[in-house]
């Protein structure tokens, strides 16, 4: 009995908000003052921590290493472009929510069917997977535009009110409310026995298969629950940008997010906070510096990271406050 109230006290104390996580949301609010020019910008930034916090469910918490998680930002991103050139149905919410559908219905397809293989069979389903939806989607020009894109995208004010405007103040405010919604969700999840049992599997998945823990279906229920998430952020692209194009299911996007996920830190939910803003910033300033070079610094800077902070730039500063701590403690 007293196990079990210790069990439930350690659960409980887990959902409890802590001061150092208003941090990234303060920064988010300060930054749409601080930098009004960059709002459009800034908003994509919101959309790929969102994406990269679908990754970190499934990588830093289930063990799943994924080279194909592009796919269901993709389907999310074709749902709410299709529905909106095709439906006439211009409503962003609901919106939202047919890219949160789409992405869950082929996630749990695919996870279904590639979750029973580990290791690099894993790996290579999910870019099988990623490349066979980017195909399809190239050649069924009629639907999503091919090559070209799918174009003749509009969005209608957010709940009838909120007109999206030039300057990405509307789509910057939008994004942040997705992103604080889903990450409430996530949080909620991995805070929860369900999220206790990922991190079982992760660490030991014969010892939980051996306690009689379903592990596929979990596996295939937080994969699913990732690729709505996966989803939901494409959708905010496809509406944002008004449009949805063959880049949203490359490799490269999968590629791009799993950076994000190395360089922030992953398995803390805030990795994606940290990591996207800086890849996106060093991204954009490479690019204009050396438009034909600008990998090459990605690429020593992902060697960096890997070599001197293998948990992260949020695991380096963990670290840093714990010496910090120890020293104050003496």
């Amino acid at each position: 009995m007293g196990r079990a109230i210790s069990i439930g006290g350690f659960l409980a104390s887990r959902h409890r908000l802590r001061p150092a996580e208003a941090l990234p949301w303060l920064a988010a609010i300060a930054a749409y003052f601080l930098f009004p020019d960059y709002l459009q910008l800034g908003a994509q930034v919101l959309i790929m921590i969102l994406f990269g916090l679908s990754l970190d469910l499934i990588l830093g918490y289930a063990g799943i290493v994924s080279l194909g998680h592009a796919a269901f930002f993709g389907v999310g991103a074709y749902a709410a472009g299709i529905l909106s050139a095709h439906g006439h149905w211009h409503e962003p919410v609901t919106g939202l929510i047919a890219g949160a559908a789409a992405g869950a219905v082929f996630g749990f397809v695919s996870g279904w069917v590639i979750l029973r293989t580990r290791g690099l069979p894993l790996l290579m389903l999910t870019l099988a997977f990623t490349i066979l939806l980017q195909e399809i989607a190239n050649q069924w020009q009629s639907v999503t535009g091919g090559d070209d894109g799918l174009q003749g995208i509009t969005m209608d004010p957010i709940f009838g009110a909120f007109e999206f405007d030039i300057f990405g103040r509307t789509a910057y405010c939008y994004a942040l409310l997705a992103l604080f919604v889903v990450f409430v969700l996530a949080r909620r999840i991995v805070n929860s026995p369900f999220g206790q049992s990922l991190r079982g599997i992760r660490e030991n998945v014969r010892r939980m298969h051996a306690i009689g823990a379903p592990v596929h279906l979990r596996l295939v229920m937080i994969y699913t629950v990732a690729a709505a998430m996966a989803g939901v952020a494409g959708a905010l692209l496809t509406q944002i940008t008004q449009f949805a194009a063959l880049p949203t299911l490359s490799f490269e996007k999968s590629g791009d997010i799993l950076i994000i996920l190395i360089l922030g830190g992953y398995g803390r939910l805030y990795g994606a906070f940290i990591g996207a803003p800086i890849y996106m910033v060093l991204q954009d300033q490479l690019a204009k510096a050396s438009p034909e070079y600008w990998l090459l610094g990605i690429g020593l800077m992902l060697i960096v990271v890997v070599l001197f902070a293998p948990r992260g730039l949020l695991g380096l500063c963990e670290d840093a406050v714990a010496r910090w701590r120890r020293r104050v403690a003496r």
